[in-house]
């Protein structure tokens, strides 16, 4: 199921969500559509859009909103420890094998509804590939295989050479770049096409900037957002 929310602030729209749906918090995704700050004539929202974790919508909508790395669940022993994390591991690395590339395939992390795999290759940056987009083909097929195992529940995570944490460094930096462009030049910066949890991190991280705001345009996965100093459109 999806539906949208709007709140004073982020918190405040997915509290709203939590209580209408009846659901704890680590039962949906959450995706920031727009942002809107204060203004002398008009009070300021966060627009969200709420995906619950037994929903209907495809694989590769589902697996991408949630943060990839979970620090505080890394764990010490990097071997599968029941029958499905075994078969995940044999998924992926014959895949990878079958692609033509050399891999080992290690448990990252755990969580209740989220496991990483970290794949050891000399070939890492060719399964990265421009902007992780062969990490995210990948990423997308483990999860429809752990879908037909029954578990639709967990989200596979892929990694390499802690890409998807480079990642998230480098959103943040561009957003804040941007955001000093934008308040430099009173216009509006339209970013390049995303995944739902790095369209996330960007509004995020703009969040508190008092003279910006930001929206998500487009259809589809890979949808872009638009950087706007406060007052254009």
């Amino acid at each position: 199921m999806v539906k949208d929310y709007e709140g004073k602030t982020e918190k405040d729209a997915i509290e709203m969500a939590a209580n209408d749906l009846g659901l704890e918090r680590d039962q949906f995704d959450v995706e920031i559509l727009e942002t809107q700050k204060n203004t002398l004539f008009k009070k300021g929202f966060v627009k969200i859009r709420v995906h619950t974790l037994d929903d209907s919508k495809p694989v590769e909508e589902k697996e991408a909103y949630s943060s990839p790395v979970s620090s505080s669940s890394l764990v010490a022993n990097p071997m599968p420890q029941d029958e499905f994390e075994s078969k995940l591991v044999e998924f992926v690395t014959e895949l990878i094998t079958k692609m033509g590339y050399d891999v080992k395939v290690d448990i990252m992390f755990r969580e209740e509804h989220k496991i990483g795999l970290k794949l050891n290759s000399s070939s890492s940056s060719i399964l990265i590939g421009r902007k992780g987009k062969n990490l995210d083909a990948m990423q997308l097929l483990v999860n429809v295989y752990a879908g037909r195992l029954g578990r639709e529940d967990v989200r596979i995570i892929l990694d390499t050479e802690n890409y998807r944490i480079r990642r998230e460094e480098s959103l943040v930096r561009l957003a804040y770049t941007t955001a000093d462009k934008v308040r430099s030049s009173r216009n509006s910066i339209l970013l390049e096409p995303m995944n739902p949890f790095e369209r996330r991190l960007i509004h995020t991280t703009l969040n508190d900037i008092p003279d910006v705001e930001t929206k998500s345009e487009g259809d589809g996965l890979y949808k872009q957002v638009r950087v706007l100093y406060k007052g254009i459109r």
